[in-house]
């Protein structure tokens, strides 16, 4: 693992304070029953946990996306539907912060950062998930107006966001497809903008999930993030940073809360005449859990310094999403395991790493997106 400061030791920390004292007590209650204690997401905010990659001047701390890794890979190690959902409430703020004017940046980056607004990233349509340019979502001009009509699928905050950063189709008819789509701001307050909270999720139950459906809905052109015709490029530049926290610290927030659960039941669990961590193919797993989880956290720290020093590199990038999550399944699935029938019981509160550990593989980019990102740039044009 990279060395950390003495200040990213001191954020790890607290964070690590703030999800035990907020998050143990609730957590399983909040999965439970769909719902989310907006307290909080509030105190999130106020202790500047949110956004911590945005400029002081937009609200934000001024750090980078790896002091925000430090932060959210400790709540997920609590609760990685509760993470997720802090996550969420600043999901598309990278995309105006690279490409916003100064105008937008100054309307929405604050609230978010403060924990006053939620923000929200809509890509994502019933038909067109990995396949972004395949979005149907439209956005017609007319006169100093946007106007927006078309159906997103799986959209975080989609209930209670305030606004959401959309990609739509504004150049139908161009020749390259990757060139018709733009990004444009929308307030969830406009009217047509309709929401349908998807309910019986597997993973992270306590965020909001939905349908958005978004019937000639009009916006300023203002709200026009960049240029016409850029959307797809800063949609991926934009998750080349979100896939950093909300898909690799994720991730090793979970593997090393399941991990840490594992650990202490082998230690008190007896059987065979001692306790369980006495076998030898029990210090195997653990040892075998540690590996994956140190080698992923590795890999995502790397990812994440070298994009605060201003080399993006995807490959890596990618490597580190998938990776990341994929472990997050295999050591979640071996905690339980170790609990034997114990496991599965919500009450040994385990179970719910798993759960949790298997949306990641899918959102954000699905490990095979990113593998065929690897292979591309390793293999180039064959």
């Amino acid at each position: 693992m990279l060395e950390l400061t003495a200040e990213q030791r001191d954020i790890k920390q607290a964070a690590r304070e703030f999800a035990e004292k907020e998050f143990t007590d609730i957590a399983r209650e909040l999965d439970a029953n769909e719902k989310f204690d907006d307290n909080i997401w509030k105190k999130a905010g106020e202790l500047g946990f949110l956004g911590m990659f945005i400029e002081e001047k937009y609200g934000g701390a001024g750090l980078g996306h790896f002091e925000q890794c430090l932060v959210i890979e400790e709540f997920a190690r609590v609760d990685t539907g509760i993470a997720q959902t802090m996550v969420a409430a600043y999901f598309g703020t990278q995309l105006i912060k690279l490409f916003g004017t100064e105008e937008q940046k100054q309307k929405y980056l604050p609230p978010v950062c403060a924990g006053k607004w939620r923000a929200g990233m809509a890509s994502t349509e019933p038909d067109a998930g990995s396949d972004v340019a395949a979005i149907t979502t439209t956005a017609v001009k007319n006169g100093d107006e946007y106007v927006i009509s078309g159906n997103k699928m799986f959209i975080s905050n989609a209930n209670i966001a305030d606004f959401l950063v959309v990609l739509c189709v504004t150049d139908p008819q161009n020749k390259k497809k990757h060139d018709r789509l733009s990004t444009i701001i929308v307030e969830t307050d406009r009217p047509g903008y309709e929401a349908n909270k998807l309910h019986g999720k597997l993973s992270i139950r306590c965020s909001d999930t939905g349908e958005v459906v978004l019937k000639d809905v009009h916006v300023p052109k203002e709200n026009l993030v960049g240029k016409e015709g850029k959307g797809f490029y800063q949609l991926m530049d934009f998750f080349n940073r979100a896939r950093l926290d909300g898909g690799g610290a994720l991730a090793v927030g979970t593997a090393q809360g399941a991990f840490e659960k594992a650990v202490n039941h082998v230690k008190k669990r007896k059987a065979f005449g001692g306790p369980l961590g006495r076998l030898q193919i029990v210090q195997a797993k653990i040892a075998e859990m540690a590996t994956l989880i140190e080698a992923g956290r590795s890999l995502l720290y790397r990812a994440a310094q070298k994009v605060d020093h201003g080399e993006v590199d995807h490959a890596l990038i990618a490597m580190a999403k998938w990776y990341t999550c994929e472990i997050a399944v295999k050591v979640a699935d071996e905690a339980i395991q170790l609990h034997g029938g114990y496991g599965i019981l919500q009450e040994y509160n385990v179970e719910h790493y798993w759960r949790d550990a298997k949306v990641l593989e899918i959102f954000e980019g699905t490990k095979e997106v990113e593998k065929v990102l690897i292979g591309k740039s390793i293999l180039g044009k064959v």
